[in-house]
């Protein structure tokens, strides 16, 4: 019943993977040939960066099918750059396409705090989250917890209805998706602290179920 922390070369995975130890007894392994992977009881897709060196790495890597299998076989984490990635594309770097799971695009936060001179880009910090909809993994965390954030860019779904979770900087946005087996999360829950490690530990005991 290992959980696979998927290794492209991008963010600090190590951290990730140690959450995920103190908060579970089932074996954690950061990889990134695709046969652990597919062998996995879950899967966690983080990372930092942009979503074009993101999917060059994951090409690379030959991830991209074992990745596009996960999303629809177990319970599946994306954070940061991993929910990112699962839209249809990004705006930066002139348009880049995404593995486009969930419908919708990647928008620099630019134009969301034109005009709040006390906002900066990146938006990195701790800040509010807003549980707008009901999940097993928002168990035990209460509404408008802070979690903490290091992004320039956020998601736009196209489908409302997959958003379980909003922050505010600047005007409201999605920081948290959800469908079947699927929930990912603009903030970091690795560095988040005692909210992050519970909904962490909320992902270890997740079926995929709602």
């Amino acid at each position: 019943m290992t959980i696979a922390v998927v290794d492209y070369g991008m963010g600090n995975l190590r951290s990730v993977a140690k959450a995920l130890e103190h908060v579970t007894r089932e074996p954690v392994e950061v990889t990134d040939e695709p046969g652990r992977i597919a062998a996995a009881a879950r899967v966690v897709f983080p990372g930092q960066g942009a979503v074009r060196d993101c999917m060059s790495a994951l090409q690379r890597r030959e991830l991209v099918g074992v990745l596009l299998e996960s999303l629809e076989r177990c319970p599946f984490l994306g954070i940061c750059m991993g929910m990112q990635a699962l839209m249809t594309d990004s705006e930066e770097n002139d348009g880049v396409a995404a593995l486009d799971v969930c419908a919708g695009h990647v928008r620099h936060l630019g134009p969301l705090v034109a005009g709040h001179r006390e906002l900066k880009v990146p938006h990195m910090g701790w800040n509010n989250v807003r549980q707008v909809a009901p999940h097993p993994l928002w168990s035990g965390i209460e509404d408008a917890t802070r979690f903490y954030f290091v992004h320039s860019y956020y998601v736009a779904p196209d489908q409302w209805d997959r958003v379980v979770g909003t922050t505010e900087y600047g005007a409201e946005f999605a920081v948290a998706i959800a469908w079947a087996n699927v929930f990912a999360t603009q903030f970091h829950p690795e560095k988040s602290q005692r909210p992050g490690l519970q909904l962490l530990e909320n992902f270890s005991r997740w079926d995929g179920g709602l």
